[in-house]
């Protein structure tokens, strides 16, 4: 049997940006979505971290497991901001909310999702700030 020849990928066109990457798609609420996916970021680390089957998951965050499976593909508009920091609080995990006045160096206030995780074990996205 003769072996077929490999298929090469083109090269795929992309632009690098340091900004609020859902900002620059156009998405109607893009800091909200920053702050979600960096919540869903943080499941993510911690189902990977503690190996969680997504069946364990669901029963640990009371939900079904196709919710799970469209929570860790990033389906962020079926989830809101205090629900998934409720998932966070099921599993083990203490939210902190810090309001601070805005570095007058700085023109527009932002969210932010900090971990306290090191960088080493974050196993997803990185957390970033959104402008507001």
């Amino acid at each position: 049997m003769k072996n077929k020849p490999k298929k090469h990928l083109e090269e795929i066109e992309y632009e690098e940006t340091k900004g609020n990457i859902f900002a620059v798609l156009g998405f109607a609420n893009p800091e909200q979505d920053l702050v979600k996916a960096n919540l869903v970021a943080e499941i993510s680390n911690i189902v990977k971290k503690k190996k969680i089957t997504q069946a364990q998951l669901a029963k640990i965050l009371g939900v079904n497991q196709p919710r799970i499976s469209s929570l860790l593909s990033g389906n962020l508009d079926l989830f809101s901001i205090e629900m998934l920091m409720k998932f966070l609080q099921a599993l083990g995990q203490d939210i902190e909310i810090v309001v601070k006045p805005k570095p007058n160096n700085r023109k527009l206030a932002h969210f932010s999702v900090v971990s306290s995780v090191s960088s080493s074990e974050r196993t997803s996205i990185p957390i970033a700030a959104s402008s507001r």
